[in-house]
């Protein structure tokens, strides 16, 4: 008897969405389970979005929702047990347990340690009672003793941590939170919070929840026969919370669209109180496949009042998002130079910068050049012995680009031209620069209608994200031998 999932909604009226997750947690151990006894009828856990929209429709708790339905409110779907089946993304999510009490919609899905399809008996599906015990008990914990809208802010925000004890792995193990709750060390609701001492002061003001994703994409290239090229990305998550209160608890989603690169190697800030163990031990050494924890990827904090890091990540994305091939020829005192670029079709097209950097070491300053190019512009600094291709901020609708040409050096001079121990001969490379705003090539994103605030007054919530380029090498495919990330940081390094 074990539980997939756990809701509590706040059914609100009149408001775009008619209702709120106000608090939501996952058990990925069991969903594995469920995968596995499930076999073909398997329907994974949607998002909060989702299951809040399909949930509120199924009760008929939407506001515009008048009109007869034949599916849902046909004689033969009379439901007298608060078990539900709801319609997401083409498939039946089932059993869903749910009941409506104070405003407050509160819902689960007990796993079921056989087959789907069809639908077996009630009374062979143990987790169903167990989940209807779970969710009394939460609501007895919510209401005893309960007089306004502040305490139940209070007691939600310790859920996470009772929840730790009383249903630990989707395990219920004490229906009762008030047992829990005498064996976590909470400030009392009745008395003041004491001032942290890692905390000097509090926030008056607005309220606000500011979120930052920034990913960071390298790549190596060669386009040589038999040596790989690498790429990664490297995500930032950074935090602002304006909130008051001595100690406002907040949960941050990360979500990942269907197609979405899961998240690993996550490293998190220490306010965040509590992780599910699917988030820490998701890593890079070990080999992707179809049961990698895809999200969401929630982090309870106490939030300090500086701007932080909430945590890093890193992806194993299928492929790079600009693919190049750059070769580099010497015919006697000049270099043929010839560059292709082309944009992934599934990245967005539209760039806040791109430009491609080719420099030129050891060697002279540039006397002449004869170039051809299908797209963008070319800047000569003579001096420097670097040329700069400005792409812009899109790509044409081919997604290719390229560039030809000739350079011809004068004589070198080691005190003005740009030196270099690796770029020798005909090792080369190009380097590009690119922006792209409100993207990320995981598909990471925080939802701004999952963040979950509990603190005093509506604070107003911003997200945002973008990619960009870091270390995005495209090596001369005539070099005599390939150049490492350890090789180039090292020589970087003592020079």
């Amino acid at each position: 008897m074990a539980q997939r999932a756990v809701w509590l909604i706040s059914h609100e009226p009149g408001t775009p969405l008619c209702g709120t997750v106000r608090f939501s947690r996952r058990y990925p151990t069991v969903e594995k389970r469920a995968r596995v006894f499930n076999g073909a009828s398997y329907v994974p856990i949607p998002e909060d979005g989702p299951f809040l929209k399909a949930l509120l429709f199924e009760l008929r708790l939407l506001d515009d929702d008048k009109d007869f339905v034949e599916s849902r409110d046909s004689c033969s779907r009379i439901n007298k047990t608060s078990i539900y089946g709801l319609l997401i993304g083409g498939e039946e999510l089932w059993p869903v347990v749910a009941f409506l009490k104070n405003d407050i919609i509160y819902a689960c899905v007990p796993l079921v340690e056989q087959t789907l399809s069809p639908h077996p008996p009630l009374i062979s599906v143990s987790g169903v009672s167990q989940g209807f015990e779970f969710l009394f008990g939460i609501q007895d914990f919510l209401y005893s003793g309960q007089k306004n809208d502040s305490e139940l802010n209070t007691k939600l925000s310790q859920l996470p941590d009772l929840l730790l004890q009383a249903c630990p792995f989707g395990t219920l193990l004490d229906a009762n939170l008030k047992n829990s709750l005498d064996n976590t060390n909470f400030a009392s609701v009745t008395q003041p919070q004491k001032q942290p001492a890692w905390k000097t002061g509090t926030y008056k003001g607005k309220p606000q929840v500011s979120i930052s994703i920034t990913e960071k994409v390298k790549s190596m290239q060669y386009d040589k026969q038999g040596i790989a090229d690498t790429w990664q990305v490297v995500g930032t998550v950074t935090c602002k919370c304006d909130l008051e209160g001595i100690m406002p608890n907040v949960t941050i989603s990360l979500n990942l669209p269907t197609n979405g690169s899961p998240l690993q190697d996550i490293l998190v800030h220490p306010c965040v109180t509590s992780l599910d163990s699917a988030i820490l031990t998701s890593s890079s050494i070990d080999a992707m496949d179809d049961s990698a924890f895809s999200g969401p990827y929630k982090f309870p904090l106490t939030p300090p009042l500086e701007s932080f890091n909430l945590c890093y990540y890193t992806s194993q994305v299928p492929v790079p998002p600009i693919l190049g091939f750059y070769q580099m020829k010497e015919e006697e005192v000049q270099l043929r130079i010839t560059i292709n670029l082309k944009l992934h079709e599934s990245v967005k097209n539209n760039f806040e910068f791109c430009e491609a950097h080719i420099p030129f070491y050891n060697r002279g300053p540039i006397t002449h050049l004869e170039y051809k190019t299908s797209f963008g512009q070319l800047e000569v600094f003579r001096e420097k012995s670097l040329l700069i291709w400005i792409i812009g901020q899109k790509f044409p609708k081919s997604m290719e680009i390229s560039l030809s040409g000739t350079v011809t050096f004068g004589a070198k001079s080691h005190e003005k031209q740009p030196f270099d121990p690796i770029c020798i001969g005909e090792t080369a490379y190009l380097k590009l620069h690119f922006r792209i705003l409100d993207y990320t090539l995981t598909g990471c994103y925080a939802d701004q209608h999952s963040v979950q605030v509990f603190a005093s007054g509506k604070p107003k919530i911003s997200a945002y994200r973008k990619l960009i380029s870091s270390d995005y090498y495209i090596w001369n495919s005539k070099a005599p031998a390939p150049v490492t990330y350890g090789s180039l940081l090292l020589v970087r390094c003592h020079n």
